[in-house]
């Protein structure tokens, strides 16, 4: 690449195949680490986070979920600093041992039932440590890689590290299948769901082997031997002239873009198919697993076809497409999901009256009183049924014009709210039982989740070889790390979180996909404006040549 000393002799073929397969690896593994929680959070809610509130208790899941997240940056400060300082093999060795034993350690800790509020807090701490090493991890596998590859085949090469993160997605489904078929589905709710956690300790030593095998980037190694690696990394990545720029535009016009999308093809649709439209959970597995594994493929024929339109086409087109198709992609998946849900809804409205008809999601944990309105309204959206709601002097509730006699004790015991409200519901046509659609709407789901997939791509596949483009070789490991795990931690990370609390607080099941929209929205601006058009290209390490209109940096 420009902007780092000639290199002394080429990777050849051999090796740089075996720099792809150990990097893509060690990503499968590492992420499949930090997935495993997401797959996993209903069980990992029962056992961590118990709660007679539904709705508080994946609230509570999603936000140790984002704990890990929102340290990411950190990590992406401190191990790019390792890395443009000491180099991106170590680094990257150290990040992987990190998140192993880490997540082997979530495998091992108590129920809340059996150590208290200890479980909890220890579950938090050691998500910190993920979200820690996963800061590392990326920038360390994509620059190696491109770092390797020849320039006109960087996107390619490249693109088997964005497949790997779908990849560690679909390996956490493998594992959850192959124990749920091994294990008595009592003895996996109560112990089995660890086995996955601690398999971690296995791919751990896989991970280390083959990434033992590698040699240092010979772009790092060029620099070390001239004498011309960074003093401050973090530093000089702020200060560099033209860096701000890049960093805004890395943060919020390509991994805004590319994390929000990602998520809400993956987590969300796991979470709207489990929990909203009630899918019986290895019927959900199985689909996703199945789109997901051919969605890897999208990732490589993206990253592939940047090498000849350049990074920015594939990026516009997939997120002008995800603000077109969003929300009926998840219409038409909760049609197909619970088609009888969707049509009790429309021939039976419900409507609810009351005062202080508004919903506090987080009511219980910090001890404030939620109103009678406020119960019911939490009750109904955990249940996943819409509902509009009228000005009234008193609590009640209607079902297609029907009132719904509402029990004193409705109020006071969560429990029996639920089976009172879905009785109710129950016997107007509603269905809360666990759903196994129709092949063909599982088809039809499977396919509207290769949608997501082939969105996804677009805004994913290039991206491991546009940031390291983005950057100067001497500080490209911080450079690239940290607005990407800003952007991932943060807007993508909280994602689940967030869109949890808008359907708490709406009742509307697909209200939470406008977050997404937002910020696929403002990142389309930023990307059309900030990533520069025509043929991929490195970058031109100059002080002297600054950025001179769009086409450059």
């Amino acid at each position: 690449m420009a902007g780092a000393p000639a290199l002394q002799r080429e990777p050849t073929e051999k090796e740089i195949k075996l720099v792809i397969a150990a990097s893509s690896a060690g990503t499968v593994f590492e992420w499949y680490d930090f997935f495993i929680y997401g797959t996993l959070a209903g069980l990992i809610g029962a056992a961590f986070f118990p709660s007679g509130n539904e709705t508080l208790q994946i609230l509570l899941v999603w936000a140790g979920f984002a704990v890990g997240f929102g340290f990411r940056p950190l990590g992406a400060i401190l191990f790019g600093f390792l890395g443009d300082r000491l180099g991106r093999k170590y680094t990257f060795l150290v990040t992987v041992t990190l998140m192993g034993i880490a997540t082997a350690g979530v495998g091992l800790i108590p129920s809340a039932a059996s150590i208290g509020i200890a479980a909890p807090i220890i579950v938090i701490c050691l998500r910190i440590l993920q979200g820690l090493a996963l800061g590392g991890e990326y920038g360390g596998a994509a620059i190696y890689v491109a770092e390797h590859a020849p320039p006109e085949k960087r996107g390619f090469y490249t693109s088997f590290i964005q497949a790997s993160v779908v990849g560690g997605f679909v390996l956490s489904i493998i594992v959850v299948l192959a124990c749920r078929a091994l294990i008595p589905a009592d003895d996996f709710a109560e112990w089995g769901w660890r086995v996955p956690f601690l398999l971690s300790i296995a791919l751990l030593g896989i991970s280390l082997w083959m990434r033992l095998k590698l040699s240092e980037s010979p772009v790092f190694q060029a620099m070390k031997e001239a004498g011309e690696t960074s003093a401050n990394p973090f530093k000089e990545s702020l200060t560099y002239p033209g860096n701000p720029k890049r960093i805004f535009v890395a943060l919020f016009g390509i991994t805004g873009i590319l994390t929000t999308i990602w998520y809400t093809a993956f987590f969300s649709s796991l979470s709207f198919l489990r929990r909203d439209m009630r899918v019986d959970e290895s019927t959900v597995e199985w689909i996703l697993l199945i789109a997901g594994f051919i969605s890897m493929s999208f990732y490589i024929v993206v990253g592939k076809w940047s090498d000849r339109v350049g990074r920015k086409k594939p990026i516009i087109i997939g997120a002008v497409a995800t603000l077109a198709l969003l929300f009926p992609i998840f219409w038409a998946m909760g049609s197909l999901a619970n088609p009888g849900l969707a049509q009790a809804a429309k021939d039976n409205p419900v409507v609810v009256t009351g005062q202080e008809c508004t919903t506090d999601p987080f009511a219980e944990l910090f001890d404030r009183e939620q109103s009678e309105c406020g119960k019911v309204l939490e009750t109904l959206t955990a249940s996943g049924v819409a509902y509009t709601i009228e000005a009234g002097d008193e609590l009640g509730l209607s079902v297609g014009g029907e009132p719904v006699a509402i029990d004193a004790n409705w109020t006071e015991d969560s429990a029996a709210r639920r089976d009172g409200v879905q009785a109710a519901l129950t016997a107007r046509g509603f269905d809360f039982s666990k759903q196994t659609p129709p092949l063909l709407n599982i088809l039809g789901i499977g396919g509207l989740l290769l949608v997501c997939g082939v969105l996804s791509a677009l805004t994913y596949g290039s991206v491991a070889a546009l940031l390291s483009e983005m950057f100067p070789a001497k500080i490209r490991y911080s450079s690239m790390s940290i607005p990407y795990h800003i952007g991932a931690g943060y807007l993508g990370g909280f994602l689940p979180l967030i869109a949890g609390i808008i359907v708490a607080r709406t009742g509307d099941v697909y209200a939470g996909l406008w977050y997404t929209m937002a910020v696929v929205g403002f990142g389309l601006i930023v990307a059309w404006w900030g990533i520069p058009d025509g043929p991929p290209r490195d970058f031109e390490d100059s002080e002297d040549a600054p950025p001179v209109g769009p086409a450059t940096w």
